[in-house]
Order: C-alpha cells, then sequence, then structure tokens
C-alpha cells in the first residue's frame, strides 16, 4: 500500500504539535495518521547525560531510535502499530499505547524528526519550523507552567542547562534538511500543506 510520508521538525516551542493539529483538523480525513516522536523517549531517562545534574531530555541520545525507526517502518509497510504513551509530568513512558496506522498519509512530529539519515530517507517532504528563541523560550514557558505541572525555577534552570544548548548543537543543524522552513505565518504554512495532503489523497485513492 503506497503511504506518503511527511516529516516536521523545529525546537521546543516552535508549534510543531500545533502545526499538524492545524493541518489535521483542515484535511479532516481518518486515512491521515500523526506519530509523535516524543512518545519514543527512552523508557527511563539517560542519566548519562545529565548537565549540572539536570536530567537531559534534548539530547539525541534520549530517543528509543530502535522501536521509533522499526515503528515508522512498519506504518510505512501499511500496518497498525501501538505507538507508546508518553507521561510529561513523571517524565516516562506509561503502560498505555495508542494505535497509528494503516493510513495513506503519516505525518511524524517532533524535534530530532529529522536527525538521523535513515528516519530522513522514509520521508517525502520535510519542514522544520524555524521559531526565534525568546518566542520559543516564552511558549515553552506557559506550556510547561500550564499543562506540565512544573514551576518557573525548574523551567528555566532546564532551559539554560540542557533546552537552548541542546538546540544549537544538535538541533539548529538539521534545518538543513528541510524542503521546507516555515516561520511565523504557520496558518499560510498549514493551509498549503493541507491543501498538498488532499491531492495526494485524491492521488492515491486512484
Amino acid at each position: 500500500m503506497p503511504i506518503y510520508i511527511i516529516g516536521i521538525a523545529g525546537g521546543s516551542g516552535s508549534g510543531k504539535t500545533t502545526f499538524t493539529q492545524k493541518v489535521l483538523s483542515q484535511v479532516n480525513d481518518s486515512k491521515v495518521g500523526v506519530l509523535h516522536q516524543d512518545s519514543y523517549y527512552l523508557p527511563r531517562p539517560p542519566t548519562h547525560l545529565k548537565i549540572n545534574n539536570e536530567l537531559n531530555f534534548d539530547h539525541p541520545e534520549a530517543f528509543d531510535w530502535e522501536l521509533f525507526r522499526s515503528h515508522l517502518e512498519q506504518v510505512r509497510e501499511g500496518k497498525r502499530i501501538e505507538s507508546p504513551v508518553y507521561d510529561y509530568n513523571s517524565s516516562r513512558r506509561t503502560a498505555k499505547t495508542q494505535s497509528v496506522g494503516p493510513c495513506k498519509v503519516l505525518i511524524v512530529e517532533g524535534i530530532f524528526t529529522l536527525w538521523d539519515e535513515s528516519i530522513r530517507n522514509l520521508f517525502d517532504l520535510k519542514f522544520f519550523l524555524h521559531v526565534e528563541s525568546d518566542i520559543r523560550f516564552i511558549r515553552r514557558l506557559f506550556r510547561d507552567l500550564k499543562d506540565r505541572n512544573r514551576t518557573l525555577d525548574d523551567i528555566i534552570r532546564q532551559y539554560y542547562d540542557t533546552v537552548r544548548p541542546m538546540h544549537q548543537l544538535y538541533l539548529e543543524p538539521t534545518r538543513q534538511y528541510a524542503d521546507i522552513i516555515v516561520g511565523e505565518e504557520t496558518d499560510t504554512a498549514a493551509a498549503m500543506l493541507s491543501a498538498m495532503i488532499k491531492q495526494k489523497l485524491y492521488e492515491l485513492k486512484s
């Protein structure tokens, strides 16, 4: 079964999930699936990546690449997979899973979506959301205070200890692999991508 795969990358707070939701709501088709890279954090935070005794969730080695790649390949082959469910409050995987696939179009979103070459090669179209660091920080601040039960001090410390340096060292360089770089005008980009997906679904149906 042919499947069209779209990768969406960008820094923490760049709006990847919001952008994906905009696209999904405009396409409104059950044949479009989503795979969240955050679901593939390692079962336990890697202690060897600590910086200033701060767990580092923004390093490529914090992810279970083997499982992520395996699940992505299975969905690409037209199969259904059970994706892990991640709990941000406890920073752990839960025992729950979420079914993904089979589908005609798959959107894969996460900070290091474009990091691994073997995974990049599975994508038909690659996006990178480029948002200035001050905007990303403010978004992250509000999100973590509101939804992730974190304190202001914890958020600021984590940002300067791990998020910011890891973004500069590992994440920002992956922008070079994107086919399309999106700035602040995500509404326009979402409308464009939605139209492309609708056209692709029509072609795959024919």
